[in-house]
């Protein structure tokens, strides 16, 4: 079912729901649900290899913005699959898009991110290179970046 949702992202990580996530309601908190993006977000960094397409060793991911639609409520015991895509990249920023795939409900979940290069030394954001941006635009393939 996940291979349906997720045909056009990159990146798909399957996850446990832990019976530690979930609150007081009985469904997995809505925190959590950005840690599950986060997850995603980094395994897409690890595969792309983000930290060595700085120009600059000072030069990193950060991340600016972040939102998610809530579409079904997440319980214990589950297994999700979470995928990850960049859909466009400006100067400095790239926007992520996620998506969460229950086993047992479908669609859980749709979310963006923004993430900045950022200049930890100097507090500014930074431009992404051109090695970075051939990386990730041969990385999606599909997308016109």
């Amino acid at each position: 079912m996940a291979n349906d949702f997720l045909a056009d992202f990159p990146i798909k990580i399957q996850l446990k729901v832990a019976w530690g996530e979930m609150d007081a309601f009985g469904h997995v908190n809505n925190t959590v649900y950005f840690r599950y993006f986060e997850s995603a977000r980094i395994k897409y960094f690890d595969e792309v290899q983000i930290d060595q397409l700085q120009d600059n060793v000072d030069v990193g991911p950060i991340l600016a913005q972040t939102a998610c639609q809530f579409q079904k409520a997440l319980t214990y015991p589950d297994t999700i699959w979470v995928g990850v895509k960049v859909v466009s990249m400006g100067r400095s920023s790239f926007v992520m898009e996620h998506k969460i795939i229950s086993e047992k409900i479908g669609e859980a979940a749709v979310g963006q991110g923004v993430v900045v290069m950022f200049n930890y030394k100097t507090g500014q954001k930074a431009p992404i290179s051109d090695k970075m941006r051939a990386a990730v635009k041969a990385f999606e393939k599909n997308v016109l970046l």
